[in-house]
């Protein structure tokens, strides 16, 4: 008769007097999940929010607030994120990544600061953001984004937006589609 790993962890446990060796079984909060050395979010983040409060054409006051909330079950901690541009007429508007900052919370409602690290490269128009310390399971984090300007044409523009799990070898997890409306100035 063939014993499942489980049974045979619970047995071990009830013969030592403890179920402590049960717990082996069971996902830590915080702890990834890895399978064949890659590791993953057990529930990854699924909804990514891009607003911005300066929505004109070439406005040099330009900020994108990328939010994303991580279920307190993740399993994993976030590392990085990655947001390329995927539609949008204007495909030559440059981000100052160095200007990149994140904090807990919600745009307007801003919680403690986090700290990251970002590239932009233009060839591929994406943007890569880490998190030199991951931001663990049950927060929302807010990354602004600062381009050294709008886009120059009106247009609905699309970012794909991928999470990357803290681990070893990790697994990117799409998020979703972050979208920003970019509007013609009117002429008064």
């Amino acid at each position: 008769m063939t014993r499942s790993p489980w049974a045979l962890t619970l047995v071990g446990a009830l013969l030592s007097g403890t179920l402590a060796g049960a717990a082996l079984t069971t996902p830590i909060p915080g702890r990834a999940l890895e399978l064949r050395g890659s590791t993953y979010f057990v529930k990854a983040p699924w909804k990514a929010e891009l607003i911005t409060y300066y929505d004109l054409a070439g406005d040099p006051s330009a900020e994108y607030f990328l939010t994303i909330s991580l279920d307190a079950q993740a399993g994993a901690p976030l590392a990085r994120l990655s947001i390329q541009q995927s539609r949008g007429a204007d495909w030559q508007f440059p981000f100052a990544a160095e200007r990149t900052r994140a904090f807990l919370g919600r745009p307007r409602r801003e919680g403690a600061a986090v700290p990251v690290q970002a590239t932009f490269s233009q060839a591929e128009r994406l943007i890569t953001v880490d998190f030199p310390e991951p931001v663990m399971p049950g927060n929302t984090v807010t990354v602004m984004l600062k381009p050294w300007y709008n886009p120059v044409q009106a247009d609905t523009y699309l970012f794909q937006v991928s999470a990357w799990p803290a681990g070893p070898q990790p697994v990117a997890s799409p998020v979703g589609t972050a979208t920003l409306r970019i509007y013609d100035r009117m002429p008064w």
